[in-house]
């Protein structure tokens, strides 16, 4: 399966099915998608590239959201614990998830080029992963699989 951030997608489509499943996701829980929750997540959704803090605030301050480190860090980590989110760990920034609600192991790909981030499955990597530390007797507790390189746009321009 392709991912939308490498790809020619239905970009609204892609960011309403998003949003629509995170709005439920809200709503089976009982947790709230503020505004300025609802307007991080957008903005994440904008491009499919990561983007750090400030950049998500600068965003919010030029639309009146205000221009607090906290307002942003608060929004970003709401939206990471709750599952909408990624942390991009390689570039200290944040990207939307593309399959809120379900349950999945996702291995970043990370454009070095345009910072573009596409979620893959990650799952054979992880059972490779887990059998490499238990044979160590190590128990995994969590891990981010995050690959560096080109994306087919950044490829096709070099």
């Amino acid at each position: 399966m392709q991912t939308p951030a490498f790809h020619s997608h239905d970009h609204a489509h892609c960011t309403g099915d998003v949003l629509a499943r995170a709005d439920a996701l809200m709503s089976e829980r009982a947790a709230r998608l503020t505004p300025v929750r609802r307007r991080v997540l957008e903005i994440l959704l904008e491009a499919h590239r990561a983007m750090g803090a400030y950049d998500v605030l600068q965003r919010l301050a030029a639309e009146g959201f205000g221009n607090q480190p906290p307002v942003a860090y608060r929004a970003l980590d709401f939206l990471v614990e709750q599952g909408l989110a990624h942390r991009i760990q390689r570039l200290n920034a944040f990207t939307a998830c593309m399959h809120p609600g379900e349950a999945h192991a996702p291995a970043f790909l990370i454009c070095r080029n345009c910072n573009a981030v596409a979620e893959a499955p990650a799952s054979p990597v992880l059972a490779a992963l887990e059998a490499a530390a238990g044979s160590e007797g190590f128990a995994i507790e969590r891990a981010s699989i995050e690959a560096v390189g080109l994306c087919p746009s950044c490829q096709a321009a070099a």
